[in-house]
């Protein structure tokens, strides 16, 4: 459990990636996390590389942030692509980092996909992550 004190909006009992985000769930392996966000591996990959990065607060989607979640999005950013580096990605041009909104979203919780490479998105996924659609929303 995590050491922070959660306020009642904070964390929801009935989401997996609330469990994830605070190690209440045995199955998933958190890959790096810091105080405020997590990253593990998306069950269902589309790439050779396909994290999550979630925060710990309980956040519903992407049409949840306003312009104060700016930087909230950029520490997401900055975080998977910290894993792909840990992981030996090296070309960051061949990288896609975007969020799913309602409603192709599959779990009520912000998560931000991280892929790589870019260039070897499966070609039966590629329409889920194709940037500027309505579909997918690509992340700074």
């Amino acid at each position: 459990m995590a050491t922070h004190e959660l306020k009642p909006n904070d964390f929801d009992e009935s989401c997996i990636f609330c469990l994830v985000a605070h190690n209440r769930d045995e199955e998933t392996t958190v890959i790096k996390q810091d105080k405020e966000l997590v990253c593990f591996k998306d069950i269902f990959p589309a790439a050779p590389h396909h994290y999550l990065v979630v925060p710990r607060k309980h956040i519903v989607s992407c049409k949840s942030l306003n312009r104060r979640s700016i930087s909230l999005v950029e520490r997401m950013a900055n975080l998977g692509k910290e894993v792909l580096r840990d992981q030996g990605i090296t070309d960051m041009k061949d990288v896609r980092l975007g969020f799913h909104q309602p409603p192709f979203i599959s779990v009520d919780h912000l998560h931000l996909h991280v892929l790589a490479p870019a260039s070897q998105i499966s070609s039966c996924m590629e329409y889920k992550f194709t940037p500027g659609t309505d579909r997918f929303i690509i992340s700074p």
